[in-house]
């Protein structure tokens, strides 16, 4: 049996790899607290700002994944929200980093030791895992730190022949981005004029590139961007 394990892939890119994967015949986990609307995916409700839930998830998933052959565990799910520096408390920025960092090391603590060689572990950063913008202030700090944590977690597992990577989507049509920017459509065609190709990215695009990563593991600790040519600012 090959498992695919995905936080948030009720929508967006997370739904987009999950129909991949079931696709390529492998049990897909929803890691989320709505469920994901293909056929075919098991959905696990899980609050990954509640450790309580990601325990009940991963007893779950730990008694599925016994015997797995291959498994890839993508940390798709993130919170944003609207802050800036002089103007985030820091009980909002624990909250942030509960969701978009301590729940990842949570889930990877929980499953790895039922990785056998040949699975791999993706991390969905964010090309504000290595830049800034403004009034994004608690979303770019957690997308810094999970850049840290796959080359951290690329050096803690040599020789276990499990690799990562992090992907690093530009602007891309999810519901996070809509939420954040809104619908209005000169607000979008502005944000694709940052690219080469002035468009939004598809998030199966995305899903294409991660469903790629687990294929390949000489990626291993790789920074993968996929923001169409980014202009750099």
């Amino acid at each position: 049996m090959k498992a695919a394990i995905i936080t948030g892939a009720s929508v967006g890119i997370g739904r987009e790899a999950a129909r991949l994967f079931l696709e390529q015949g492998y049990a897909v986990y929803n890691l989320s607290r709505r469920a994901c609307p293909l056929d075919g995916v098991h959905n696990l409700s899980c609050d990954l700002a509640d450790s309580a839930s990601i325990r009940a998830a991963c007893t779950e998933l730990q008694a599925a994944l016994t015997g797995a052959e291959r498994v890839t565990l993508i940390h798709n799910a993130s919170q944003m929200r609207k802050d800036m520096a002089d103007d985030c408390a820091s009980d909002s920025l624990a909250a942030v980093l509960d969701t978009n960092v301590v729940a990842i090391n949570s889930l990877n603590q929980a499953l790895l030791p039922l990785m056998p060689e040949g699975s791999s572990l993706l991390y969905v950063g964010s090309t504000l895992s290595e830049k800034a913008v403004s009034g994004s202030f608690s979303y770019v700090i957690s997308k810094h730190a999970q850049l840290g944590m796959m080359r951290a977690t690329c050096q803690d597992l040599m020789g276990k022949g499990i690799h990562t990577a992090l992907i690093c989507p530009g602007f891309t049509d999810t519901e996070m981005l809509r939420t954040h920017i809104g619908t209005d459509p000169e607000t979008e065609k502005a944000i694709g004029a940052l690219n080469s190709f002035g468009r939004l990215i598809d998030p199966v695009e995305i899903a294409e590139l991660l469903r790629w990563a687990h294929d390949n593991p000489v990626i291993n600790g790789a920074v993968l961007h996929a923001n169409l040519g980014q202009k750099e600012s």
